[in-house]
């Protein structure tokens, strides 16, 4: 009789760097405000300081979520920004994280 294994969902992430792929969707987003300024409205001035200055080195501020939580629970939103603007890249980048960490 074959026992069933049980499934620890949290180890698909082993290998995964998950905070990463988060800095990158990041680097994206600001990448856009840059090339067009008129994407960064009033929400995302707001998600702007959620995230540390230095998120590549320091993943969330103090007392506050990380950056991997604010760009999973945003995902519909910065999805959507970047369709709005054909932004390629970005849709990549976060495809990716949605589907490896999220």
């Amino acid at each position: 009789m074959q026992t069933e294994k049980k499934r620890d969902r949290y180890i698909s992430f082993d290998n995964i760097d998950c905070y990463k792929d988060a800095a990158n969707v990041l680097d994206a987003i600001y990448e856009l405000f840059e090339k067009e300024p008129e994407s960064k409205n009033s929400f995302w001035e707001r998600f702007d300081t959620y995230i540390p200055k230095n998120y590549h080195e320091i993943l969330a501020k103090e007392n506050e979520k990380d950056i991997l939580y604010h760009i999973c629970s945003n995902v519909f939103y910065i999805s959507d920004l970047f369709e709005e603007y054909d932004f390629e890249k970005g849709i990549t980048l976060l495809d990716t994280v949605e589907m490896d960490c999220c």
